[in-house]
């Protein structure tokens, strides 16, 4: 069995190499230049490691890890000119530095260099991971709209939210895992206790990071809190407090989201402390990790063979502000 940390060094090895074609240059630089930044690789080694949980690793693994990652890569590029960002992790995003419409088909060639990842499989697993690869691709597509719809709306409720995170965040992480257990021969009750560990690890995930984008650490986390109050973002946390808050304090929520009071960040802090959202998105938190966790402990297979994903979901929910 490989821990997270060495499957990624070994994926990363084999995905940093030039994965498209030098004509037209720029296109095809614009393609590239987004794979280059790196980062944890999270969904393509779970891939590998959703493969490893029933069996030895099947080198069509690689394969679909491949495709995960160049999916994955091609919605930040659409999200980012969605969302007008500038920035990815540090750099200039795509579209910037690109153009809008370079980014866009970059975005677009990526997709299609999934496909032709996928294509290279043993031909007997073929239509079971393309109805899961596709499902999943159009899940992803539908939370990113629920999002942005929800953005011009003034109320969402959680079990609404919960949908669209579960949908634009989690499905990627669930299906990543369930199709690296196809490949490693996984019967469909195992497949589906896999799929929901990664479904409830997502939401758990996206919750810490409502909080600690208001709660955290600056110096462990490297950003100034509040960015979410700041840009109005619909969060865990905010919804939250628009259930929670009395009359009053729902009114000046209302009143701080539509103007730019310089000390916007610190009054909304101080009302989520008030209605205690802090403490309540801890324990919501935990509800999800802990029902992560469950479906993990139902897989059929030896203990033994589920301590990566155990140690790799740890690893990813045990920060604190």
């Amino acid at each position: 069995m490989h821990s997270f940390q060495d499957l990624s060094k070994i994926f990363e090895e084999k995905f940093n190499i030039r994965h498209f074609p030098v004509h037209p240059k720029l296109l095809y630089d614009a393609a590239q230049y987004l794979l280059t930044f790196g980062g944890k690789r999270i969904r393509p080694v779970m891939c590998i490691m959703g493969n490893e949980l029933v069996d030895e690793i099947n080198p069509d693994s690689w394969h679909v890890a491949n495709a995960i990652e160049l999916f994955h890569n091609f919605t930040l590029v659409h999200d980012d000119i969605m969302d007008k960002a500038p920035l990815r992790r540090g750099m200039a995003t795509v579209h910037t530095k690109f153009g809008d419409s370079t980014a866009l088909l970059s975005g677009d060639v990526m997709l299609v260099a999934a496909y032709e990842s996928i294509k290279n499989i043993n031909k007997d697993y073929l239509q079971r991971i393309l109805k899961i690869f596709n499902t999943n691709a159009m899940q992803v597509c539908e939370g990113q709209q629920l999002d942005m719809e929800f953005e011009k709306r003034e109320n969402v409720s959680l079990e609404e939210y919960v949908e669209m995170i579960g949908l634009k965040t989690s499905v990627l992480l669930a299906s990543s895992l369930q199709l690296g257990a196809v490949l490693g021969g996984a019967g469909m009750g195992n497949q589906q206790h896999l799929y929901d560990f990664g479904k409830n690890l997502g939401i758990a995930y996206q919750i810490q990071d409502d909080y600690l984008d208001v709660f955290g650490d600056p110096g462990k986390f490297g950003k100034k809190p509040g960015g979410d109050i700041a840009s109005n973002k619909k969060t865990f946390l905010l919804i939250q407090a628009m259930n929670a808050a009395s009359p009053g304090q729902l009114e000046e929520l209302h009143e701080l989201l539509k103007n730019n009071d310089e000390n916007k960040i610190d009054k909304v802090t101080s009302i989520y402390k008030s209605c205690k959202v802090d403490q309540w998105a801890k324990e919501l938190k935990h509800k999800y990790f802990a029902n992560a966790l469950q479906h993990l402990e139902d897989i059929a297979v030896i203990s033994e063979r589920k301590k990566p994903l155990e140690e790799l979901a740890h690893f990813l929910l045990d920060r604190e502000a």
